[in-house]
């Protein structure tokens, strides 16, 4: 890169801080359990109480019945009740014991403890991959998402490095296990079951800073819809991140491929470079090959990965 952003040398870090498809047919997994702070419980309205459901299975991926009752401090019947309503609107899926996040949905958004255990030996390489074009003493963004959290924990230790993010797990482990001569810009905002921070407030603080490269995961990407999000508030702040940088850089593994959000982040052509695993089919390996100037291939079984720029691979093969 012939131009840098001129970061300074501050040492400071600025902090804007303020499972379940074990089996459908038997009941929801133990780690699934609702916990829910006393200053909430009881809700008296049924729209409080299925707002409440609503964001427990949002950010767990399904919650028990046994739970709900103790939580809520209503009946089984009314729990039971709640639950039928919030499935005929579309917005769950009752299961044995519970009810579960329907997975497909446009808004359907697991929470981070429970997508950090998807696909995790491609997220380490894809993350790795990334580690590597980062340079020491540049500004970068980086999204919230379990990728781009495994490339966090990979940058501990470059120097001079000035980190913009709206992620609270990214900021914790740079301010907890980062070099004193990093600097990490915490957007604040308010928090999405991903651990994003989203909203005017983190708009605002990103549209006023500028960065060499942003390093953005997807919830799903698509010829059409390009890279989409299910949060309406986070593509908002992801496409202030994406403004805020000279390149774009995707990290997505290939089951991420097919997946649309409701909200479009940007199209697939706005990608720099792409960083993916060799799990993408043929179909969608000549689309996103034609559709960004560089797509990087990761190779889990062997650790190693294949470069295509404009389509032609490092042998000089066109990707068809």
């Amino acid at each position: 890169m012939s131009e840098r952003v001129d970061t300074g040398r501050s040492a400071e870090v600025e902090r804007g801080m303020g499972e379940m498809d074990s089996d459908r047919a038997e009941s929801t997994p133990d780690e699934t359990r609702v916990v829910v702070d006393s200053a909430v419980k009881r809700p008296a309205l049924a729209r409080q109480r299925q707002t409440l459901i609503l964001e427990q299975v949002r950010e767990h991926g399904a919650v028990r019945v046994a739970d709900l009752v103790t939580a809520l401090g209503v009946s089984d019947m009314t729990v039971r009740r709640d639950l039928e309503l919030l499935q005929e609107r579309g917005l769950i899926e009752k299961v044995h014991g519970g009810a579960a996040a329907i997975e497909g949905s446009s808004l359907f958004e697991p929470g981070f403890t429970v997508k950090s255990m998807l696909m995790e030996a491609e997220k380490e390489l894809i993350a790795a991959t990334a580690a590597s074009l980062v340079t020491p003493g540049t500004a970068i963004a980086i999204s919230a998402g379990t990728t781009t959290f495994a490339l966090a924990r990979r940058l501990t230790d470059i120097p001079g490095l000035t980190v913009l993010t709206n992620s609270v797990p990214v900021a914790d482990v740079l301010y907890k296990d980062g070099r004193r001569d990093q600097t990490v810009i915490l957007s604040g905002g308010v928090r999405t079951p991903s651990d994003a921070l989203v909203g005017p407030f983190a708009v605002d603080v990103i549209r006023s800073l500028h960065v060499d490269s942003v390093f953005m995961g997807s919830h799903g990407m698509d010829a059409r819809s390009g890279f989409t999000t299910p949060n309406i508030l986070e593509s908002e702040t992801n496409r202030a991140l994406i403004q805020a940088g000279r390149r774009l850089i995707i990290l997505a593994d290939h089951t991420k491929w097919g997946i649309i959000g409701i909200s479009s982040v940007a199209r697939l052509e706005e990608a720099d470079t792409i960083i993916t695993d060799d799990g993408l089919d043929p179909d969608a390996l000549r689309q996103l090959s034609n559709a960004t100037r560089r797509l990087i291939l990761v190779d889990v079984a062997k650790g190693e990965r294949r470069t295509i720029v404009g389509g032609v691979d490092e042998a000089g093969s066109p990707v068809v």
